[in-house]
Parts: structure tokens; sequence; C-alpha cells
């Protein structure tokens, strides 16, 4: 008898996995019974602050006069950087940074001296016993700054650009390079130089920015935030409130949206705990709109000239790439756009430059596939001039160009279905019927244009882990310390879960966004599913071993004395694999046993460090093939079709149809993962024709940071749009074969709609957003 179960990560079987289940989470949301962070209103002596924030960009507090709001009803306190209880730990220093690890956004944390350093900074927090009260007392506050003359950003003359490579703590690429670009670009026969602008976006989700404070004990705190990962605000508040991790907790059961402004730690967090600890009471703060353009990052201003260089034919023979953004007075930002255009053709030279400029401005942050995004706009727009230039259909420029492994590390695709996404979305859109004259297509005076480009995203190393409990009567309680940002989390989960254990997902109870449940990554950066799927399913398999030492040590079972590597699992029963009669399932076992429920846990990989185990032998996939030697390189891979009708009198522009097909390895619910393409496809179209915070160069402060101003895409704007998925096998990535999704949706898009209005006009717009008046601007410019 063998008493030691071998463990064998295996796929389970799909049954519940690949449906288009509904969100387990629907009716709690749709009802009210959602609970998000701003709503824990029940705990007692609950107060309310709220931000007094600065209209001068640079500048110095000379004085704050309190008499007049500190007499309003209902104020508890005003705290300033006068009198906030100071944090334990100071951001900017090399422990703060160490400590708070991935936040690099809180290097400055405001309310630390009278210095001011942007518009929209805090200079006071008002606390009051209601919201109303807050806001009047706030209203009464007089803080007088004596202002400087401030940088607005990497176009002002009084800023330097400079290279943050080699820097400890750069977030942003120096420069990078592979064979000799310069002297490959100056040879070749067909040359084209271009500068492609990207206006600020801000990311705006439904919910606003929130926290909850509530100190349980002098050295004990609870925090009810909007964060995209629980895990990352526990050790960042922990470390700045000089608090063991687990003296921490921090909860965020339901988000209403993030695109990345809510994964780092934010000071307006950092603030509230200190402020609850300051008046003795549980405090909430909630940003305002305007608040939002300013307390949560940004996608940054930018600018990226790109050379490329090819032979007649349209092969890339080499591409220069030069980036230029802003960054804030204290952290090296910037989007790494170069990252993309070295890795999605085939081009045996590239160079890359990243060079920033300090500004008066908050640190810009993730947004929604940061650096794909962009850079994809400027590298997508190049290939369809270069088509234009050699006479190639865009699509066809693509495939001579295609990378059967990747350029920029040599090595091979853990799976690339993108030749697929090419193929059926120009046959969903009808891309044969394209005329390949540009400006040659009407439809009564519009003018109409077809365009396309290719999307792809990594796959982010990452791990995670999970807890699984199962009990006798059947059903299952699985522990995640996870963020669903209302992309389906909850959803998928129940899914993994409810194949991995064999039951119908209706008997597994999913739980998650507490860091007293297991820890695992931060939801961005297109990880989330890839890491805790597999997390899921590893704390699956620890039940499984457990069940299996039981059947064959148990003389009443029909499994007794046989080998545990002759036992497999089908849809929750235990069965010898050369003769599946001969088994029993869970249930039966358990209470034979008289054990009422089992816990398993485990840790899930995502990325190089899954790929890593499979070469060693610690965790091999039974479909893997072959073992591996950690050397692949792992992208989600896409294609997105549009057409556009442009009005030439009016320089209007309306995307009429949309088609995306999308390679993403595993999908687990083809619904949800529906929505998030069409999602990240309508805020590409967002950036690509509306989406500009505009901040003025003299005061160097946001002057449209409202909803109204800031123009985002509602149903009017978007049409219908076809989303379709390549059944994409990837044995590398992780134990369920699944690779991210919700940012790839994003990369192209902006690129699709400029190639579509490209093709209309036969005008080229490289300025994000393409609004009316640069359409009109460039219509009246000779073709």
């Amino acid at each position: 008898m063998d008493s030691e179960p071998t463990f064998s990560q295996t796929n389970p079987q799909a049954v519940a996995v690949g449906q288009p289940l509904s969100r387990v989470d629907g009716r709690a949301k749709v009802t009210g019974a959602a609970k998000y962070s701003a709503e824990y209103n029940d705990l007692p002596g609950l107060v309310h602050a709220v931000v007094k924030t600065s209209d001068v960009a640079k500048g110095r507090i000379t004085s704050i006069d309190v008499s007049v709001a500190q007499r309003e009803p209902g104020v508890v306190a005003i705290l300033t950087h006068q009198n906030l209880p100071k944090p334990a730990l100071t951001a900017a220093s090399e422990a703060g940074k160490k400590a708070i690890g991935p936040s690099v956004q809180m290097s400055f944390l405001p309310l630390q001296s009278d210095q001011v350093f942007y518009a929209g900074q805090p200079v006071a927090i008002v606390v009051a016993d209601t919201l109303e009260h807050a806001q009047h007392a706030a209203a009464k506050l007089r803080v007088t700054i004596a202002p400087d003359t401030p940088v607005a950003s990497y176009q002002d003359p009084k800023t330097q650009l400079f290279n943050p490579g080699g820097k400890p703590d750069a977030d942003a690429e120096g420069t990078k390079s592979r064979g000799k670009a310069a002297a490959a670009f100056a040879a070749a026969p067909v040359q084209l130089t271009a500068t492609y602008t990207h206006a600020t976006n801000h990311h705006n989700p439904m919910e606003p920015g929130a926290t909850i404070a509530h100190w349980e004990a002098a050295d004990r705190l609870i925090i009810y935030d909007t964060a995209q990962g629980v895990s990352w605000q526990q050790r960042a508040v922990a470390a700045f409130m000089g608090l063991p991790n687990d003296q921490v907790r921090v909860i965020t059961k339901y988000l209403g949206g993030g695109f990345g402004c809510k994964g780092p730690i934010w000071p307006h967090t950092v603030l509230t705990a200190l402020t609850a600890k300051a008046v003795g009471r549980p405090v909430k703060l909630v940003l305002t709109r305007p608040q939002m353009f300013t307390s949560m990052g940004h996608r940054e201003d930018q600018e990226q000239t790109l050379r490329v260089g090819a032979t007649k034919e349209g092969k890339l023979l080499a591409m220069l790439h030069e980036k230029h953004s802003t960054t804030s007075q204290w952290d090296n930002y910037a989007e790494s756009n170069s990252k993309i255009i070295g890795m999605l053709y085939a081009c045996p030279a590239f160079e890359a430059t990243t060079k920033l400029a300090r500004a008066n401005v908050s640190t810009p942050s993730w947004m929604r596939a940061p650096g794909e995004a962009p850079g994809s706009f400027a590298i997508e727009c190049a290939l369809d001039d270069l088509a234009a230039q050699v006479g190639l259909d865009p699509l066809e420029i693509r495939l001579r160009n295609y990378a059967d492994k990747d350029p920029s590390t040599g090595q091979p695709w853990s799976s690339k279905g993108l030749k697929q996404c090419y193929e059926r979305g120009a046959e969903l859109f009808g891309w044969s019927k394209r005329n390949p004259k540009n400006g040659a297509t009407r439809a009564g005076k519009l003018l109409v244009g077809y365009g396309m480009a290719t999307a792809s995203y990594p796959v982010h190393g990452s791990q995670g882990n999970a807890r699984v409990r199962l009990y006798a009567d059947g059903h299952a309680v699985v522990q995640v310390g996870a963020t669903d940002l209302g992309t389906g989390t909850y959803t998928i989960g129940t899914q993994v879960a409810a194949d991995a254990l064999g039951i119908a997902p209706d008997k597994v109870r999913f739980e998650l966004g507490d860091t007293m449940l297991p820890t695992t990554n931060i939801s961005g950066g297109s990880m989330g599913a890839g890491t805790f799927s597999s997390s899921i399913y590893v704390a699956a398999q620890s039940v499984w071993q457990q069940l299996t030492k039981m059947a064959v040590q148990d003389a009443k079972s029909p499994l007794y004395r046989a080998k545990s590597t002759d036992v497999e699992v089908v849809k929750g029963r235990l069965q010898l694999k050369a003769n599946p009669s001969k088994g029993e399932g869970f249930a039966d076992l358990m209470k034979r046993a008289d054990i009422l429920d089992l816990e398993g846990s485990g840790q899930g990989k995502y990325g190089a460090g899954y790929e890593s185990g499979l070469a060693t032998g610690a965790a091999k996939s039974d479909d893997a093939g072959k073992e591996s030697s950690g050397q692949h390189s792992m992208h989600s891979f896409g294609a997105h079709f549009c057409e556009v009708h442009v009005d030439p009198d009016l320089g209007t522009v309306r995307v009429t149809r949309w088609v995306s097909v999308v390679a993403g390895g595993r999908i687990l619910n083809p619904k949800t993962a529906r929505s998030q393409i069409m999602g990240g496809g309508i805020m590409g179209i967002g950036a690509a024709l509306m989406e500009q915070a505009v901040r003025d160069p003299n005061l160097a402060r946001y002057t449209n940071a409202n909803l109204a101003d800031y123009h985002v895409p509602v149903n009017a704007d978007i049409p219908d749009m076809m989303v379709e998925f390549i059944d994409e096998k990837d044995s590398y990535v992780n134990a369920m074969g699944v690779k991210g999704i919700g940012e790839i949706s994003i990369v192209g898009t902006a690129a699709a709609v400029g190639n579509a209005i490209f093709h209309a006009t036969g005008r080229r717009l490289r300025d994000l957003p393409m609004t009316p008046s640069k359409v009109l601007a460039a219509m009246r410019q000779p073709v």
C-alpha cells in the first residue's frame, strides 16, 4: 500500500470552467447588499473627514486661520502639518521605500511640512460628526500660501529632461538596445520618422477613492479601503504606522472599478489612519470627484518619437524609440512604452530611450496596460504608415514581420495565437472588402475608414495562496485574499473551485478581500485570474491528497490498499484509473470516517515561477508535454478591427463597427471575459477620441477636473462590439493554462481608431485625443 499520495497538478475537468456563468455577486450588487469600502457606517462613533487642498501648484503655507472653521457645528478636529500625528516611517527614506515595496507613488506624504508641490495637495483635514458639517467647516478654513512659479509639464521651458536609468528608485526604463539600430536605420531603403503625443488621462472609476480607519486598540488598526491589493495596502499602512503586518487588517469586499489607480498606496489612506489616531474615533474619508484628478495618479502626458527603417518589401530593419514624459518632483515614474515596441514584430535592431521632466504635479501611476497602451499607438500607426509607403495591406505588413519568437529576448513563446486572431478577426469584420485606397469609401457625405491593430500584453510573474475547506455535506468554502474590481473575480473563482472539487458552483462560497484570508498578489497587471485560479486549484489538490490517503487506508473503501498513483479524481469522485467503476464519492468517505470537513492550502504560481517549477519537476502538469527550462516568453495576443465614419465638414468621428479577437489561454468564463474586452475597448476609444485632462501651462492646475468637462464615452458613442476568443492551450503559464486579458483589451485600440481615420481621410493624426478640431485641421492639409 502506498500511504503517501503523489501530488500531481492536472487541469480539472471542465464543467463550470469555460461556461458563461452569470455573476454570483450580481444579486448582492443590484439589491444593495454588497458593501463597498465607504459603506461601513455602523462603526460606533464614526466621524467624517474632508480634505482641504491647495489651489496653488508650488509655494509655502504662510498662515492657517482655523478660528472660524473650528466654531462651526459638529467640528471634532482640524489637522494640519502643525498638529497631525507623524507617521512612524518617512516615505522618502530608503527604509520607507523598502517597507512599502512596490507602492512607489508614496515617496511623498502631504501634511508633513509647509511646502506645497502640486495643485490639489492636501493642506488640512477637517473632521466633523457629519459629512455636511465637515464640508461646511472646510469651506470656512483659511489657508494662505505664498505662491512660486510652477513647472507644468515636460514641455515647460523651465524644466530639464533627464534619463532615469540606473537610479535605484527608477520606475522608468533608461536606455536599452539590440543590434546597431542607428546605423541600420540610416542605411534602410525605406525610412519613416514620426512623433506621437498622448494627453493626460485619468482613471475615473465609478467609485472614488475612500478609506475608513478604525483603531480597535492603540496598536491594532482596521482599514476599509478601495484597494486592488489588500495585502499591499496592509504592508504599506503597517510600515507607516510602525506596526507588525498582522496588527493591520485591510478589508475590500467590493470595488467599484480601479483601472490601476487603486493599486498603489495613496496619501489619503495613510492620512485617514493618522487622523483616526488623532481623534480617537473611526474616521471615514471619501475623495471628491475633482480630488480624484490629483490624488490617485493618472496616465502621464507624453510624446514618443519613433524612427522605422525597412526594406522596400516592408520588412523591418531597425526601430529607434524615444519617449519624453512628465513626472512629479519626487518619483521617477514613467510608462515603459518601448517594451511592446521592441517585442511585437521581428526586427534585428532596436534602441529605446526614456527621458523625464520633473514638474509640479502628483505622481503619474499605472493605468490600464501602462506602457503597452500608449506604446502600441506609436508602433501600430507606424506599421500602417509603412504599409502605405510600400504599397501593402496593413494586415499583410504585420504578417511579413510576424515574430516567431520574442525579438526582445530570443525566447520562444509559451503560446501565440496571433495569426488565428488576425484570420478570424478579418473574417468577422469583412476586411477583404476594404478598398486599399485611402479616402475612397463613402456613406453619403461621410468618409468611411477601416482600421486594425495588434494587441499584446505580457504575463507578469506572480504567486498567491488559497485555502479550501470541503464539507461532508457537499459544500465548500474557498478563501483568497484577492480583490474583485468588478470584473468577475467572485464568479470565476467559484467556477474554478467547483471544478477542482467536483461540486456544483452553487455549493461553493467564495470569500475574498480581507487580509485575514490567505495572501495573494494585487488584482492588477492582468495577474489576478492566472494567480488565484492556480492557487485555488493547488489548494483543492491538497484536499484530494488527504482524501486519497484516507481511502487507500480505509478497509471499507473500494480503494483500500490501492496505490495512490493509481487513483484519480473525476467530478468529486475518487476512482481507479484502470477501473473507474471502482471508487466512491468524497461525501461517503468523509461520513464513514466521521469527518465533517477537510481543509487544504496551496500556493499557486503564474508565469516564470510556474514554468521554473515545471523545469525542476516540482509542479509538472500532465499535459505539459515536455519539461520546460523556464525560458519561454509569455504574452496574451489579440487583434482589433474598427470602422469609422468621419464627417469632413464637422470633423466628427464615430466608431460604427468593432471586432476584437483575443488569444488569452484558457478562458474561465466567456461572459465575464467578453465584458473585460469590451470595457477595455471602450476605454481605448475614449483615449483615442475624447479623453484629455487639461493642465494650465502657467498655473500647473487642471482646468477640467470633473466628469462634466472630462469626456468619457457613453452608450451613444459605442457601437455593438463583437468579441471572440481563440481556443489556446498554454502548458507553461500556470496550472490552469490561464493568461490575463484585462489589459490586452485596451492595447492597440487607439491605433485601430487612428488607422481607420487614416484610411477614411488619407491624413494621419498622431496627437491623442483625435478631436474634431484636429481632424478638421488635418483635412485642410494636402494629402
